[in-house]
This record gives C-alpha cells, sequence and structure tokens, in this order.
C-alpha cells in the first residue's frame, strides 16, 4: 500500500465515535453548550497525563463540582473559592494549587474575553497557529500566578504542546468524533498533538526521523499530512492513535497494511 492508501484505510477503519471511550475527549462531547464544551476541552486536555483510566477519574473529579455549566460557573468562583473546592485534589502533578489556579485563571479568560475562542483569536493569525498558542498559555500563565505548574507547556520552552493541540483538534474541528464549538480559527492551522503513540506511528510512515518529541517534530509531522490533506492535516489523527491507545487495538494493524 501507498501511504495515502495506508492513512485512508485506517481513517475509514477507526475514525468513528465507538473508537472514542476511554479517550479523555469522551466527557468533553457530552456538553451541548459550545462554551462550556470549551472549558471542559481545556480541562480535559490538560489533565491527558498518565493511565486513561486514572486521566478520566481526574477529570471527572474537576468537572462534576462544576456542574452542567461550568464557563458560567467558573465566572463566578474566586481563587479563594477554587480553593476550598479542591483542597484534597491529587493527580500526579497536579494538587490543590495547581488546579485551583488554573480553573481561576481560565475563569479570568471567560471574564475578560467571554469565550476561551476570543482570548485564542487575540494572537491568532491564518497561517501560522504558533503565536496564539503562545499568547493564550501566557495568559492562563500570568493569571494563574505561575501556580499551574505543567497543565500549560508553551512552544517557546520546545515542548510540542501535544495537549493543547489536542484541545484545538476537538474545538476546531466538528465530525463524528471531534465535537468542535470553534469557528473562527482554521483547521489547515492546526498542529498534529504528537505524544509518544503518533511519534512512533509517524517514524513508521516515514514523516520524520526526529528522536525528540518537540515542537519542531510537529511541524515536521503535520507538513507530512499536509501532503496527503493541506485543508485538514490533523485529521487522521484520532484514527491512527487508535492504534496504541484503544483497548481493542494495537500497531501491528499497521505493520500489516505497511
Amino acid at each position: 500500500m501507498t501511504v495515502k492508501e495506508i492513512l485512508d484505510t485506517v481513517y475509514a477503519a477507526y475514525h468513528k465515535p465507538e473508537y472514542i471511550y476511554p479517550d479523555p475527549l469522551a466527557p468533553v462531547r457530552t456538553y451541548p453548550d459550545a462554551g462550556d464544551r470549551e472549558v471542559a476541552g481545556l480541562i480535559a486536555s490538560s489533565l491527558a497525563v498518565g493511565r486513561v483510566d486514572l486521566i478520566l477519574k481526574a477529570v471527572d473529579q474537576v468537572l462534576s463540582p462544576l456542574g452542567p455549566h461550568p464557563a458560567e460557573k467558573l465566572k463566578s468562583l474566586s481563587l479563594k473559592d477554587l480553593q476550598k473546592q479542591y483542597k484534597d485534589f491529587v493527580y500526579r502533578f497536579f494538587k490543590c494549587c495547581e488546579i485551583s489556579s488554573f480553573l481561576y485563571a481560565i475563569g479570568e479568560a471567560l471574564r475578560q474575553y467571554g469565550s476561551l475562542e476570543e482570548l485564542f483569536l487575540t494572537g491568532y493569525a491564518h497561517g501560522n497557529i504558533l503565536p496564539a498558542i503562545s499568547s493564550f498559555l501566557a495568559f492562563i500563565h500570568e493569571h494563574s500566578k505561575g501556580c499551574c505548574g505543567i497543565l500549560i507547556t508553551p512552544p517557546e520552552k520546545g515542548s510540542a504542546c501535544k495537549r493543547f493541540n489536542l484541545f484545538l483538534r476537538w474545538m476546531v474541528r466538528q465530525d463524528s468524533v471531534d465535537p468542535g464549538g470553534w469557528n473562527k480559527v482554521s483547521k489547515k492551522d492546526l498542529l498534529v498533538p504528537v505524544d509518544t503513540h503518533m511519534h512512533d506511528i509517524a517514524t513508521r510512515l516515514g514523516f520524520t526521523s526526529r528522536k525528540a518529541g518537540d515542537i519542531k517534530t510537529a511541524q515536521e509531522i503535520t507538513a507530512a499530512f499536509a501532503q496527503y490533506d493541506p485543508e485538514d492535516p490533523v485529521r487522521f489523527d484520532f484514527s491512527l492513535t487508535r492504534l496504541g491507545i484503544h483497548p481493542d487495538l494495537d500497531k501491528t494493524i499497521l505493520d500489516k497494511l505497511t
């Protein structure tokens, strides 16, 4: 098979809603309102570190107290309110300080800009998404008083911004898998969320020979995907990474195709 045939075959087979669970995307899709969905998406993607079952548990511990409308709820909560609510929260590197400060910064973004999308747009210019990622994460860092730890990892420090690019994929793309909600960011500008699974698969496909999973690698892999779909290069991300993430699938499927 050619690379294009491999991409199209895997996409047709696995870019389906039945392969979402247990992805952190699952709880995000339960919010019908775009404003609530972007908040849930940023929280879920930022916590996406470690085993997926534990990620889902942590996401539920954060989202449940915020109720069905987390955007409105966060706008009304002070830092002290959040510290009280999440005083017992612990997940990997994140405790009360990190999660309460992070949530407060999200609330401040909503109070100042009305939505997370509008904050993102202040740094966005079509054709290059990195300045918008940097300015968005700088706002969160500033308004969390630098206490949110690695819930955010800015690209200027070399990070591939895997979790934030995952959030952007969820928000900008809209189909049977990605729920969408943002209408002013072009999906052609998105970067592939590069985790160990995507890095390995992209290496097998000849998309990169770089060893570091950094922002340059993310750009290189995205450019390779853009050769096959310049208008929507990250659409292959979900189906390909199912081969390393979904419990019923593995990378031997890719081996058989190649």
